[in-house]
């Protein structure tokens, strides 16, 4: 099952560059995605984007650099939360990947995130835009990429990137600063 939105189709494909962004919250005064993100959108596959973009301008943005299969999230415009879904599962390299806004309170999250979403390999969040990385003794990862506009608590803008390959998805978080 290859991710769709807006008509496109991203096939899966045994190894498989992601880019993983939360909480852009454009367009905002001057602010932008950083150079530095851009360039590994570019890079990308596929763009994950787990929530909070604000406008449907910066949905039609990310998808002039790679596919973009994205959530809604709490602040996201009545157009953005008719379009996008509330969960999604991405299959990549033959990894499933799960993605949700809302992780839900640190205490106990990788454990609720594996209940919510039983058959997948991983799950990618936002909200907090604070980046984490936790994997379960089952393997199962959980992992909010923070975000690269606005790192409120976090010290540094981050994005995350993700390499799916033979079944299994490794995450990385990049600092943009």
């Amino acid at each position: 099952m290859a991710p769709q939105l807006s008509g496109a189709s991203v096939p899966s494909r045994p190894g498989m560059l992601l880019a993983v962004i939360s909480d852009t919250h454009l367009p905002r005064g001057q602010r932008r995605l950083p150079l530095a993100c851009v360039r590994v959108l570019k890079q990308a596959d596929l763009i994950l984007h787990a929530g909070d973009l604000f406008s449907l301008s910066v949905l039609r943005e990310l998808e002039l650099h790679a596919p973009v299969a994205a959530v809604r999230g709490n602040v996201d415009a009545p157009e953005v939360r008719a379009l996008l879904p509330e969960t999604r599962v991405v299959h990549a390299g033959g990894a499933r990947i799960a993605m949700v806004h809302d992780g839900g309170p640190r205490d106990g999250r990788l454990q609720r995130l594996r209940r919510r979403f039983p058959d997948t390999d991983a799950v990618v969040f936002g909200h907090s835009h604070v980046p984490e990385h936790r994997t379960g003794p089952d393997g199962f990862q959980a992992f909010n990429p923070g975000s690269p506009t606005e790192r409120r608590r976090a010290p540094h803008h981050t994005m995350g990137i993700a390499r799916a390959r033979d079944c299994a998805v490794a995450f990385e978080l990049l600092a943009l600063d």
